[in-house]
């Protein structure tokens, strides 16, 4: 009969594996450990039995308790919209000179659209509204479709170049790709609009002047500083849409843009698209979140 090895320090039996001089002890399981499994087990039979948990055909078992966390959570939503009915009536009625003279309800309707703001329009104009490429920046005075609340709305409720029939509409034609410039055309017109910085100069007869005045002028404007509502840039200035280097230049002459927001009417209700478009003006006067 064999004799079982065990270890001189803890008394338990070598298990007969080593590696290198270190020799496997056959210990048994700690106790604590033992009773921990044993207590989670305990629990999950019980709460199987108390909460909902197995998933059925086209329901669940409901549990001894009857815990319904849906129908809690509906209850607490529908407590919160009790709680704050007054106000949300008047955003959705009340014209927007009354609701700039509460400054009660102004302070009440900003925390809630910033939150608003952070859940619908975060993720494209970025935290504070200060955009990036393809998408505007709110936080300043720039604006293709105009500032005020009233238009902001406008413009949240039809969006832009969307399916909306009331949408505006405003698509930078691809002159490249649709055959209405050559390809060295669209090379002098870009030069051109990196000269615009400095100003139009009235009585220019160069390529680039005549290209733009027979394709441009129409939504840019002859000064080229653009029309407000129209969805067309100022091409003067500093303020980019997708970018005022030469080749982001090329690339929407020869593609063009075609740049969507969603119509938010069927999304928000009429409370939140105003409580919005006041929250926007307000981060274009420097009175919104704007971290």
């Amino acid at each position: 009969m064999s004799v079982s090895e065990r270890d001189p320090v803890s008394g338990y039996a070598t298990t007969g594996h080593d590696w290198n001089g270190i020799k496997e002890l056959n210990s048994p399981i700690p106790r604590i450990v033992l009773w921990f499994l044993a207590v989670t087990h305990i629990y999950a039979v019980i709460s199987w039995v108390l909460l909902p948990s197995w998933p059925l055909i086209d329901t669940h078992t409901t549990g001894l308790v009857g815990v319904d966390q849906k129908t809690a959570v509906a209850t607490d939503i529908a407590s919160a919209d009790a709680a704050r009915a007054d106000w949300m009536s008047a955003l959705a009625t009340e014209d927007y000179d009354s609701l700039r003279a509460n400054s009660d309800l102004m302070a009440r309707a900003k925390v809630t659209a910033a939150a608003v703001f952070g859940q619908n329009c975060q993720v494209c104009h970025q935290k504070g509204g200060r955009g990036g490429p393809g998408f505007p920046g709110l936080s300043d005075d720039i604006w293709l479709w105009g500032g005020t609340a009233e238009q902001i709305e406008t413009t949240l409720r039809h969006g832009i170049n969307s399916p909306d029939p009331d949408t505006h509409f405003a698509p930078m034609p691809a002159f490249g790709r649709d055959g209405l410039l050559s390809r060295p055309e669209i090379t002098t017109l870009t030069d051109y609009v990196m000269t615009l910085q400095k100003g139009v100069i009235a009585g220019d007869t160069s390529e680039g002047a005549v290209l733009f005045q027979a394709n441009c002028v129409g939504c840019h404007g002859e000064d080229a500083k653009g029309v407000e509502g129209t969805g067309a840039q100022n091409l003067t200035d500093t303020d980019w849409l997708y970018g005022g280097d030469a080749a982001t230049i090329r690339q929407t002459l020869l593609n063009g843009r075609q740049g969507v927001m969603p119509a938010w009417q069927n999304r928000l209700s009429d409370a939140d698209i105003r409580m919005l478009a006041l929250y926007v003006e307000g981060l274009s006067k420097g009175s919104g979140d704007a971290e």
